[in-house]
């Protein structure tokens, strides 16, 4: 399938695993066929959510095949690739296509805190050695190095990096990021759950999303609603969602919706060390704001 544009729902998809911690593959493939079905745009397998940071490359690459034995050509995979180290990401790239993803989302390397130009070279390193659309990914809380303007706007020339997925939490580095690349063919994704509506406001195409894992349909309807200029009935979806989205972060991602599709019979809700699953007092809070969400009725 190839890819010119991201735009919609992409939710970033948990890796689910058995009690002695090896992969679900039965679950993983039913949860890909689920979200497919509730009408998102495509999926997003072994990025942070995926905990892609405790699997090995071959447990890495299964999966993205896993999804894709799933989906087959319905929607387009996304395949988390990247690594603080460019043999390894470049390494995992070139897997990743080989194995038939679409395109590629590269966290920023993280420990290392490279300097803008090494951050520049890393991503056009593997940029120029695999032929995919790719999507850099920022998150300084997890990487500890924020991918400034100036580098997403140089990054925005190289004709595979298609896509910027933002989880810095600042909207103004956001709007300026949509700004500065209006006349490239570039694609600024939310990856803040919170900051979905805000970033499509500002010039957003979509989003990479946790949410989406536990309410695909509102999650779709809210963004294809605000794309469609429908602001008020994006508003009303993003106020019913809101506290899913707050409680999906009590603790560190993935546990809280690792849980949460426990809850709702969609997983097993095990996590991998050094993660641990969420503590008995939240995941009965976190029950109740899932039982506070009436049954989504989305117009067709």
């Amino acid at each position: 399938m190839t890819l010119t544009e991201f735009r919609g729902v992409y939710p970033a998809m948990t890796t689910p695993f058995h009690e002695d911690g090896s992969i679900d593959f039965e679950t993983l493939r039913e949860d890909a066929h689920r979200l497919v079905d509730a009408g998102v745009d495509g999926l997003v397998p072994v990025g942070s959510t995926g905990e892609s940071a405790t699997l090995s490359h071959d447990e890495h690459i299964e999966v993205v095949e896993a999804v894709i034995d799933a989906v087959g050509d319905e929607v387009p995979i996304i395949a988390g690739s990247g690594s603080n180290n460019t043999r390894e990401a470049l390494e995992l790239s070139r897997r990743s296509a080989e194995a038939g993803a679409d395109a590629l989302l590269l966290i920023s390397p993280y420990y290392n805190k490279p300097e803008p130009a090494g951050m520049v070279d890393h991503y056009r390193t593997i940029a120029d050695e695999v032929d995919l659309p790719q999507i850099v990914y920022n998150v300084p809380g997890r990487t500890g190095q924020n991918i400034t303007v100036d580098t997403a706007v140089e990054l925005a020339s190289h004709p595979n990096i298609l896509g910027y997925k933002a989880a810095s939490g600042d909207l103004s580095q956001v709007s300026e990021v949509v700004e500065r690349t209006r006349d490239e063919d570039f694609h600024v994704l939310a990856g803040d759950d919170g900051l979905i509506l805000p970033t499509l406001s500002v010039g957003g195409t979509g989003t990479i999303s946790v949410v989406a894992n536990i309410e695909p349909e509102r999650t779709v309807d809210m963004v294809h609603s605000a794309l469609d200029d429908d602001y008020e009935h994006a508003r009303e979806r993003h106020h019913e969602l809101g506290p899913l989205m707050r409680a999906l972060f009590w603790e560190t991602n993935p546990i809280p919706v690792n849980e949460a599709m426990a809850i709702r019979g969609d997983g097993p809700g095990n996590v991998r060390l050094p993660l641990t699953r969420l503590s008995e007092d939240l995941r009965d809070d976190l029950a109740a704001v899932l039982d506070d969400l009436d049954p989504v009725e989305v117009e067709a």
